[in-house]
């Protein structure tokens, strides 16, 4: 195991994978600070569990004690699915409609700039 990178992982996020990602996408590579700016301006449900696991990346990262904080950006930031909840709709003449509801687990990857 790499010891220059720090992780963390939020699991069962009751959010589909492909919504998540989105907010993923827009910091991954960039700073901490850089992401933990952009993220508090972007307008979705998704950015709030995503801060969450970055914010506890950070903190990983600060008890380890061996990084500079300074030079801390998103190695690698991933989103895979979950477990899928499956749900059924009623509709007219006794029939019913599947509903799957989605899960998400997020992965964050600091690592230090050289």
């Amino acid at each position: 195991m790499d010891d220059h990178v720090v992780r963390a992982k939020a699991r069962y996020i009751r959010m589909a994978p492909r919504k998540v990602r989105v907010v993923a996408n827009a910091i991954r590579g960039k700073r901490v600070d850089e992401a933990t700016a952009v993220l508090a301006f972007i307008p979705r449900r998704a950015v709030r569990p995503v801060t969450k696991v970055l914010n506890a990346a950070i903190d990983a990262a600060r008890q380890k004690g061996s990084f500079d904080m300074d030079n801390l950006y998103v190695k690698e930031i991933f989103v895979d699915q979950g477990p899928c909840l499956k749900r059924r709709l009623s509709r007219v003449r006794g029939m019913a409609t599947p509903i799957h509801k989605f899960l998400s687990h997020v992965t964050v990857v600091l690592g230090e700039l050289e």
